[in-house]
């Protein structure tokens, strides 16, 4: 079982350099796999998209919350880290250009020795994506494209690039250097709580993590997704599933009974808390509990 830790941005902490590279090298020290960052491009005031996580309809961060752009978060940590891989724990793939968006990644990922795993969702928030310049209601389609494009520009090594003409993107010989270091590119794993994120991780992706959904959704969606592998004639053993719980509630017992719904992975969400000591204590007794090194 892998353990990855979501950077606590909702202490307000994550922007401040010193806060942030102390609790990461804690992190890898106690032997967690990887840290997570969230992304919010820009968070609207008095939005009215309902956010599906809360039965409220509305997050729990402020909307003055500071969220640092997660891949420029990670490509600075990966200068603070040395083993710890760095994640996205959701990338809001609609905010973002693919051809910019794969330049980006795979600088991280070879500039941290191949440490990069991404997890990207469709988004929830409406007015944030239409301000980022997408149509809400194509974002599942341009999706789709968007991650044809990360990978044809990072398996490409043609000498005249590579040619994509679709819905959303239209090019000729492009070339994107560098690759990520593994052949396969980043891993990407999708993330979301409906149907159409479990097809999507099946045909696409390298897993699924899905968000806010238990039992017997939960089982549906994990057999969604390996049903879709197998349609598209891909590996449904390769794919990884990423479940989530709290570092201060997580030990053996738990993580045996999410192993037991299929996960490879959890991710465990930080308390709070802006004291930079009471969080590296609850990491490090989470660590102690799982008997990590």
């Amino acid at each position: 079982m892998k353990f990855a830790v979501i950077a606590p941005v909702g202490a307000g902490t994550t922007a401040s350099p010193e806060w942030i590279s102390e609790f990461a090298r804690h992190v890898e020290a106690c032997g967690f796999e990887s840290i997570v960052a969230v992304e919010h491009a820009v968070v609207i005031s008095r939005y009215s998209s309902v956010y599906p996580y809360d039965t409220s309809g509305k997050m729990e961060l402020a909307d003055t919350c500071d969220i640092p752009d997660p891949l420029d978060l990670l490509a600075f940590l990966a200068g603070r880290t040395t083993t710890l891989g760095l994640a996205t724990g959701v990338l809001v793939l609609p905010n973002h250009h693919p051809v910019v968006l794969a330049k980006r990644l795979a600088s991280i990922d070879a500039l941290s020795g191949g440490r990069l795993r991404v997890c990207a969702g469709m988004g929830w928030m409406k007015e944030e994506i239409e301000a980022c310049g997408t149509r809400f209601e194509t974002r599942g389609r341009r999706a789709d494209e968007q991650l044809a494009v990360l990978r044809e520009l990072w398996s490409d090594t043609s000498e005249n690039g590579v040619d994509h003409h679709g819905e959303f993107f239209d090019f000729d010989g492009a070339m994107s250097y560098p690759k990520p270091v593994r052949p396969g590119g980043v891993p990407i794993h999708i993330g979301g709580h409906s149907r159409a994120a479990a097809r999507r991780a099946g045909r696409h992706g390298d897993g699924l993590q899905p968000l806010g959904v238990v039992g017997d959704e939960l089982a549906a969606l994990v057999a969604l997704m390996r049903e879709e592998a197998e349609r598209a004639g891909r590996d449904p053993d390769a794919l990884e599933l990423s479940l989530g719980h709290l570092v201060t509630r997580i030990n053996p017992e738990r993580a045996e009974k999410l192993a037991g719904q299929g996960a490879d992975r959890i991710v465990l969400a930080m308390p709070p808390t802006t004291d930079l000591a009471e969080a590296k204590d609850a990491l490090s007794d989470c660590a102690q509990r799982l008997g990590l090194s």
